[in-house]
């Protein structure tokens, strides 16, 4: 029996004028597993990410999900078949709460209106579950609080938050532990390594520690294009990789 992988990129391009941001990229991602995108600065992951979460046409290529071909769907629609996004810089709302921010996530989840907030905060069992939410994100004592009052780290889970309210099947996260000191980083990362045999997680990251500690499969994009892809110790020690990051011969640490 071949084995279908979740998400499925072939061939995918994209070029801005004379630049070719992605270059003939392939890519899998399995259910459940952790999968992370790394490349130096410049190398096209966050225009990756983009193409496939549909905030991006492709010049060309391929994005089956899930068994089928979403490569020109609208990105709300690939949204509802369980395939979402959590940005590198947070999108919180400063007028309302921790836990209303995520009674609204859940809300748009179910596919119900945004006419009238009033209802919604009269709805307890969107409200109970909502704060189930946010004990998984170890902020159950904020649930009241401002997005203001909460430090960066604890923005960035209830983003991450949000992404898993409506139950996906894939989340892309873009950067998740970018700015977050070592107690915040340990908890983000905890979060993520969570979720593993749940939701398929496409990471992208620059701490490279993190990343190896995290993933099933590491993939790493160079000019545009992937030049490694598989396990953890087997990507550590590719000799692409290795140029890539240090250009000396010496493994990727």
């Amino acid at each position: 029996m071949t084995h279908v992988p979740l998400l499925q990129v072939t061939g995918l391009n994209k070029r801005f004028g004379g630049l070719q941001a992605t270059d003939r990229v392939d890519l899998q991602v399995a259910a459940g597993e952790i999968h992370a995108l790394i490349g130096p600065n410049g190398a096209g992951k966050t225009t990756l990410v983009a193409q496939i979460a549909g905030q991006l046409a492709s010049d060309s290529g391929t994005v089956h999900f899930d068994g089928s071909d979403i490569t020109r769907m609208a990105t709300h629609l690939r949204a509802r078949r369980g395939l979402v996004r959590s940005f590198q810089v947070t999108r919180l709302f400063k007028s309302m709460t921790v836990l209303e921010h995520l009674a609204l996530a859940l809300q748009a989840a179910g596919g119900r209106t945004f006419s009238a907030w009033r209802p919604v905060r009269a709805d307890t069992a969107l409200f109970g579950r909502a704060e189930g939410l946010l004990a998984r994100l170890g902020l159950a004592d904020k649930s009241g609080w401002g997005i203001e009052q909460l430090s960066h780290g604890e923005q960035r889970a209830l983003e991450v938050g949000m992404a898993l309210a409506g139950s996906p099947k894939l989340v892309l996260l873009d950067e998740p532990l970018a700015g977050m000191g070592l107690q915040e980083s340990e908890a983000m990362s905890s979060l993520i390594d969570g979720l593993r045999g749940e939701v398929a997680v496409l990471l992208i990251e620059h701490d490279v520690d993190a990343v190896f500690r995290l993933a099933d499969t590491v993939s790493v994009l160079v000019n545009g294009h992937v030049v490694a892809s598989g396990r953890p110790e087997d990507v550590r020690r590719d000799s692409a990789v290795v140029d890539a990051y240090l250009g000396t011969g010496q493994e990727a640490q």
